[in-house]
């Protein structure tokens, strides 16, 4: 099993090599990419890529936690966190590995 880590400029490299832009087109279309991805999310807008999965907003209430090294319980703020659910297609691509 590889735990390796795939980063933004091997991302690019990648697009470099298969789409055949330059380096400099390739991180910008990454970087309008991920911009446009952020910006539905911050609008609560959900974000379907087809093959690939959904991002979705979700609201969590406030609640009641416990530092797990002390004990001392406080309390956790309201917010919003982004959820992913991959589509059946990556699903079955990950479980074919």
């Amino acid at each position: 099993m590889s735990n390796q880590t795939i980063t933004r400029a091997e991302v690019t490299d990648k697009i470099v090599g298969e789409v055949g832009l330059t380096r400099q087109e390739s991180s910008d279309l990454l970087d309008r990419t991920l911009d446009m991805i952020g910006a539905a999310l911050e609008h609560e807008d959900e974000v379907k890529l087809s093959r690939f999965g959904n991002f979705v907003v979700r609201s969590k209430a406030a609640r009641e936690g416990r530092n797990p090294k002390t004990g001392e319980e406080a309390t956790i703020a309201a917010r919003r966190v982004v959820t992913f659910r991959p589509s059946p297609m990556l699903k079955a691509q990950v479980d074919n590995k």
